[in-house]
């Protein structure tokens, strides 16, 4: 039967350091072994020797978007003035939970600013690579911007449910129907490419 799970919270005296070595999550005081950590404490010995006293948290730390960080979102909403969007990937690692990001109007390509139209580059659904400029405060989402030729849309449907190809860096088109839909496209890299 397997020892009873032990929990512990930050500060918790575990044990002696004749009882047993630090471990991670741990530090020591007056001889003593404290956990550092909410979570479960472990002892793991090796070779008759002191066993390992470390504290583990029961999930691992979420990844969150940085400044100048590439994330992958998909646009949930459009209107006049910005693109609202659901962060989905930080890089290639897929993130638990999805955070909240707006796309403005100014930051969506790097020349003719004043002539953008949000609904001209992204529409519901899109998948859009971007880049975090700025994390926001309490009220607001993360800001992001896609005036590179490397992020924009990468995967879009047509009205028909079909998934368009890019035709130019501001068109792509539906391979069923042959209508041309204007988005602000992304020139994916090799490297964000799935083999």
């Amino acid at each position: 039967m397997a020892p009873p799970v032990r929990y512990c919270i930050p500060g918790e005296r575990l044990c002696n350091l004749e009882e047993g070595t630090p471990g991670s999550g741990t530090y020591t005081r007056h001889g003593y072994i404290f956990s550092s950590l909410a979570g479960c404490m472990t002892k793991s010995s090796e070779n008759g020797a002191l066993p390992v006293v470390s504290v583990m948290r029961e999930t691992e730390s979420q990844l969150l978007p940085d400044v100048g960080a590439i994330v992958t979102c998909k646009v949930s909403s459009i209107n006049s003035r910005f693109a609202k969007v659901h962060i989905l990937y930080v890089g290639s690692t897929p993130l638990k939970n999805s955070f909240r990001g707006t796309i403005r109007k100014e930051d969506v390509r790097a020349t003719e600013k004043d002539k953008v139209e949000i609904y001209k580059s992204f529409r519901p659904g899109d998948i859009v690579l971007a880049k975090v400029i700025s994390l926001g405060d309490a009220q607001s989402n993360y800001l992001l911007t896609t005036a590179e030729n490397e992020l924009g849309v990468v995967v879009a449907h047509s009205e028909s449910g079909v998934q368009m190809v890019p035709i130019s860096w501001c068109e792509m088109q539906c391979p069923k129907t042959h209508t041309k839909e204007f988005r602000k496209v992304a020139r994916v890299q090799p490297e964000f490419l799935q083999t």
